[in-house]
């Protein structure tokens, strides 16, 4: 892999593979940050909550100008820098990877954190099927998620779990892959966004696994403004049409499915007794979300339609679905220190 925008990394204590609880294989967490400071230490601070132990920590920053590096310094961790000028996703991802050396390697964004203790072991039980090469869990939102992302997510991340699903969609805020199959198709460095999505299209097409751990759930900490909406839809939208050339947003279908999703969510707001504290925030929402997958879009066609389903079309109007409980499981204290916290030490 090319270094493209790579420092010599700097390396917190390594983890102290003798206090571990180790099982086979062995596990990397892969970090992307940029920013993050109101989340990384509470992330971290979950990471080494876990009933499983991850062997390996790195957290790849692209330039942070806040506290991020030095908070993510106080814990175990490796880190690497990108520069701004060189990022991308898929960039940032292969350093992440190319540092690791565990069987599986977990990726997750700065601003989540998970909510069970047996985040990681649920995570990566799939991987017991040697045919599996991406598993990606449930998320959630917070207090400050806005009513139609929540929607989203609840869309996205059902409840019920899958051991094979049929179509790519994944997302690395919360994923793992396969160490081996990740050094025979690495991810897209060129790609806006979506670059979980071209990977396990591949991925798919090699014939490997992809499994969906509702078990695994994380909160996914989103605050943006209405323009960063917009243009994180624009660039999905950009990347949506990379990897699928033929694709394709008229105003009209933007139109339509910009209303379709309003009403839904109005519908479950009403259901929900929230309907007033959102009236203005959902077609908001929605107006950002599809006036960028407009902007985006180019190219006549049509994804496949599953694929398509899980990204644009309503929730409909039925009850959602609660993910479950791990057994098990314990929600993690987040009041209470991680186990290991030690300072940061030069090599």
């Amino acid at each position: 892999m090319a270094a493209c925008g790579r420092k010599s990394p700097s390396r917190g204590p390594l983890l102290d593979v003798q206090t571990l609880d180790m099982k086979s294989p062995a596990i990397s967490v892969v970090i992307r940050c940029f920013n993050e400071e109101q989340h990384i230490g509470r992330l971290l601070t979950g990471v080494l909550k876990q009933t499983v132990r991850p062997q390996q920590i790195i957290v790849v920053d692209s330039g942070s100008t806040d506290a991020t590096v030095a908070i993510a310094s106080r814990f175990p961790v490796e880190l690497h820098s990108i520069e701004p000028d060189s990022f991308s996703f898929g960039r940032s991802l292969n350093l992440g990877c190319h540092a690791a050396h565990g069987d599986l390697i977990a990726i997750v964004s700065a601003h989540v954190y998970p909510v069970y203790d047996t985040w990681l072991e649920e995570l990566t039980a799939p991987f017991e099927d040697l045919g599996v090469a991406l598993t990606y869990g449930r998320q959630e939102g917070d207090e400050r998620t806005r009513y139609s992302e929540r929607q989203i997510l609840t869309h996205w991340f059902p409840g019920q779990s899958e051991q094979r699903q049929m179509h790519p969609f994944c997302n690395n805020a919360n994923a793992a892959i396969r160490r081996e199959v990740w050094t025979q198709q690495r991810y897209d460095e060129d790609l806006t966004g979506l670059e979980d999505i071209d990977w396990a299209k591949r991925a798919l097409e090699a014939g490997h696994g992809i499994s969906y751990v509702a078990t695994a759930p994380v909160v996914h900490a989103h605050d943006e403004s209405w323009g960063q909406l917009v243009n994180r839809y624009r660039r999905e939208a950009i990347a949506h049409r990379r990897i699928y050339h033929e694709q394709r947003m008229s105003a009209f279908e933007a139109f339509r499915l910009a209303s379709g999703n309003i009403l839904s969510d109005y519908y479950h707001a009403i259901r929900e007794g929230a309907f007033l504290p959102n009236l203005a925030s959902i077609p908001s929402f929605r107006i950002a979300q599809f006036l960028g997958s407009y902007r985006g879009f180019g190219q006549r066609g049509a994804a496949p339609t599953l694929l398509r389903r899980r990204f644009y079309y309503p929730h409909g109007l039925r009850p959602r679905t609660v993910g479950t409980t791990p057994p098990r499981a314990q929600a993690i204290n987040y009041d209470e220190p991680a186990p290991r916290e030690p300072d940061v030490r030069a090599d």
